[in-house]
């Protein structure tokens, strides 16, 4: 086992090199980078004051910086270089510990990035812990209870909730919770008067923020995390070692909590691991919705607004976590499954 897991850990260094090398390149082509928002800034700028863009043609005209200021920028974002030159030199940065700096906030992205965690971090830790712990013994109950009414109308829930994409529910819930009825409030995590609360009041406050946003994460993976425990529960009841396990005079609550549900919940171990790199990239459509400060919003502005090094800054943090992912998917199939064995011996 402990060659196995050497084995995938090395095979992290040229995944992350393929991936990382592949989005940089794909930064260095596309239109609209710092170089050109910096030009445009200043030709609005030169506009708004009313002067003279420039001496020359219509070309010049438009075009307020000079070819010597444009090369200026260029080696100031490192636009100057091959990809590929520009590519080691960020490789090498990045792994002395330093992400670059924004090109749009003029920020460090690690400081940037920083600051976002915690937040992304404690909605993707809630929303984990909601979807595990509600849907493992939804779904166990739901396979039990096969064709029941409690089945039927529970699947019907799960269905509607699915069909329904998370970001979509947010508005619906904004709409009747907050800007309807005001039961909640419509945006941010604490409200104005935070610093003045007790302790209690803020706890309270925060989970009063935090309870539509929470509801929208839950939806996307409700159903399909249910679904699957369910399933797999059946499967394993329709096994021979489970009517075996009631002919020898067991309960059938026994067989199912002693032998079938063990074996059901080894799909369940494989995505567990996954879900790292969720926890901290989040949603940007629920944060943009709530007006939430973390991680997916972080990311989806920094894509429209072309700020590269925050893009790479935070693809390092996701891609290394996802990878990472696999490999505890791996070893909690290890611990669920005492079938698996990691290697071979010649």
């Amino acid at each position: 086992m402990a060659a196995y897991f050497i084995r995938r850990m090395l095979l992290i260094i040229p995944t992350f090199l393929g991936v990382t090398l592949l989005v940089f390149a794909i930064t260095r082509m596309v239109p609209g980078g710092p170089v050109e928002r910096m030009m445009l800034e200043a030709q609005q700028m030169r506009t708004r004051e009313g002067g003279p863009v420039s001496g020359g043609g219509s070309e010049r005209q438009s075009q307020p910086l000079s070819p010597d200021q444009i090369q200026m920028l260029k080696a100031y974002y490192g636009f100057d270089k091959p990809v590929w030159q520009s590519y080691c030199q960020w490789l090498w940065k990045v792994l002395h510990g330093d992400l670059g700096t924004s090109t749009r906030y003029y920020e460090p992205v690690w400081n940037m990035i920083c600051s976002r965690i915690p937040i992304s971090l404690y909605f993707g830790s809630m929303t984990m812990v909601m979807v595990y712990g509600i849907c493992i013994p939804l779904g166990i109950s739901k396979a039990v209870r096969h064709h029941s009414m409690y089945d039927n109308v529970s699947s019907a829930v799960i269905f509607t909730g699915y069909a329904i994409p998370g970001w979509v529910a947010g508005v619906l819930l904004l709409l009747l919770l907050a800007s309807h009825w005001e039961f909640f409030p419509l945006g941010g995590l604490v409200s104005d008067d935070f610093e003045d609360f007790t302790l209690l009041q803020k706890t309270a406050d925060i989970l009063w923020h935090t309870a539509l946003p929470l509801t929208a994460y839950v939806l996307g993976s409700f159903s399909v995390l249910t679904l699957l425990v369910k399933n797999s529960l059946m499967d394993n009841l329709a096994s021979d070692y489970v009517r075996t396990a009631i002919a020898k005079g067991l309960s059938f609550k026994q067989a199912v909590f002693r032998h079938a549900l063990r074996n059901s919940l080894i799909p369940v171990a494989t995505t567990f691991g996954d879900n790292l790199s969720i926890v901290l990239s989040g949603s940007f459509l629920i944060e943009k919705v709530f007006n939430i400060n973390g991680m997916g919003l972080l990311g989806y502005e920094s894509i429209v607004d072309r700020d590269y090094p925050v893009v790479m800054g935070i693809l390092v943090i996701s891609s290394l976590l996802f990878m990472a992912g696999n490999i505890v998917s791996d070893i909690c199939v290890a611990l669920v499954d005492p079938r698996v064995r990691f290697g071979y011996k010649r």
